[in-house]
């Protein structure tokens, strides 16, 4: 079986670390790596013996799939042109900023038969994937992303930059339309929102409160879902879940210590992103849909934007 020949596009902070991925993965060949900074290029390209690419358009003629990893501002364009050239590809979250460019890529990924796989790579986290087993029918989830400010990312709202990754997991686990969204956010550093929050109400009962800030002073990463009988306290960044569990019944008077049962999660050691470039590959050579489809990048997206209009209603209102 011949390797599934692979390029990185834009290899930053991030994309450095597809193109190392890549490197180490069986059956895949890192044909090359290009970045708008040649410099950039060369020296990421030297790390992982492989070609450097000033312009991305020559790598694509010697790739099957690519990843892209550039400023949100840039993923429309960029990634048009790489389903044009019929390459399968990992397009890092979230899939555009604009709803109707979403929808055109996903439109042309299916009309050119190339797999789109949007990089919310929060589904990979081994956190989440342990999780996910015990999650049922949650009636309420609480959320919580926060992160010292950095000046990557604020090309695009906190709503876009961070938020996003929460909004994914929270649809993902959730398979009930929204019904209502209540939002705030204001723009303390850049010139976009920095710290937001949204409440999201779902036709099912289910209430989602969501917070994300990159102007804090720690790093912290949690999601807790509460359904019947049950609450699962999932940190991202340990990697841990606790899951407390009622044994039985509640009757009077409530001694937790004999009714709630504790456990805590074993976990795998792969890393999310070795995890989610793993998976693209597997989709692409065994021809199988992505876990996080073009689709699911395009529903969170609309989810972002709603909550976006409604930070913008509120900030009317206070005019």
């Amino acid at each position: 079986m011949s390797k599934l020949k692979v390029g990185v596009i834009g290899v930053g902070s991030l994309g450095q670390h597809h193109a190392r991925v890549y490197s180490e993965i069986k059956d895949v060949e890192l044909v090359g790596v290009a970045d708008s900074d040649p410099q950039r290029a060369g020296e990421i390209a030297s790390k992982n013996k492989t070609r450097a690419f000033s312009d991305y358009r020559e790598l694509l003629k010697q790739t099957q799939a690519v990843s892209v990893v550039v400023p949100t501002s840039l993923h429309y364009q960029v990634a048009k042109e790489v389903i044009s050239a019929g390459n399968h590809l990992l397009l890092e979250k979230p899939i555009t900023s604009k709803i109707a460019e979403a929808e055109e890529l996903v439109a042309l990924a299916e009309k050119k038969s190339v797999k789109l796989q949007v990089g919310h790579i929060e589904r990979f986290n081994p956190a989440i994937r342990a999780a996910s087993e015990h999650i049922h029918d949650p009636k309420f989830i609480e959320c919580t992303r926060i992160a010292p400010f950095v000046s990557r990312g604020t090309d695009v709202p906190v709503v876009l930059d961070l938020m996003i990754h929460d909004i994914d997991i929270i649809l993902s686990f959730v398979r009930s339309p929204l019904n209502n969204i209540s939002a705030i956010g204001f723009n303390l550093v850049s010139e976009k929102e920095d710290i937001a929050n949204a409440r999201l109400e779902f036709a099912n009962g289910c209430v989602a409160n969501v917070t994300a800030s990159r102007i804090s002073i720690k790093k912290e990463r949690k999601i807790r879902f509460f359904q019947r009988n049950a609450y699962i306290n999932v940190d991202y960044m340990k990697p841990e879940v606790k899951i407390y569990k009622l044994k039985g019944e509640p009757k009077g008077v409530l001694d937790l210590a004999k009714l709630v049962d504790y456990r805590e999660l074993k976990l795998d050691k792969v890393e999310p992103l070795r995890a989610e470039l793993s998976a693209f590959v597997d989709c692409v050579t065994g021809n199988s849909v992505p876990l996080v489809t073009g689709l699911d990048g395009l529903m969170a997206l609309k989810v972002a934007g709603d909550i976006l209009k409604t930070i913008e209603k509120h900030k009317l209102q206070l005019s």
